[in-house]
């Protein structure tokens, strides 16, 4: 697995990990980040993506929220929700093709939360790009 692709991952677990436990971002990345060795380039990536999503998690969630329809937020998994959120603010960077996030995240969704989260998730997030909102 790429650098970026295991630093999504972290970022996705730091996500899940701080809005399960209650705990603030930083204290999820710890924990993460000791578990195994990873290259600083993996860890510096997932710790400006993971902080950036959970900075601006009430702006993500009302994104979720318009264009989950018929899909209350609190029904959505947090794991779905970690993978959205991190996906939405990275697509917001700009810094990454929105083919690349949107296959990331399908492939987390795919891994962590199974198939039909896979397609909730592309389906949200392709309706975003579509839109034009990053």
């Amino acid at each position: 697995m790429g650098k970026r692709s295991t630093a999504r991952r972290l970022a996705m677990q730091a996500l899940f990990q701080a809005d399960l436990a209650k705990i603030e971002v930083e204290a999820a990345l710890k924990n993460i980040s000791e578990a195994e060795n990873f290259i600083p380039e993996t860890l510096d990536f997932a710790g400006r993506l993971a902080r950036a999503a959970w900075g601006e998690r009430e702006r993500l969630d009302m994104i979720i929220k318009d264009l989950a329809i018929d899909w209350p937020l609190d029904r959505i998994g947090k794991v779905d929700r970690s993978i959205l959120r991190l996906a939405l603010q990275e697509l917001n960077m700009g810094e990454t093709p929105a083919s690349v996030v949107i296959n990331e995240a399908v492939e987390l969704a795919k891994k962590y939360a199974g198939e039909d989260a896979a397609k909730f998730i592309n389906g949200i997030l392709g309706t975003y790009v579509r839109r034009g909102e990053s």
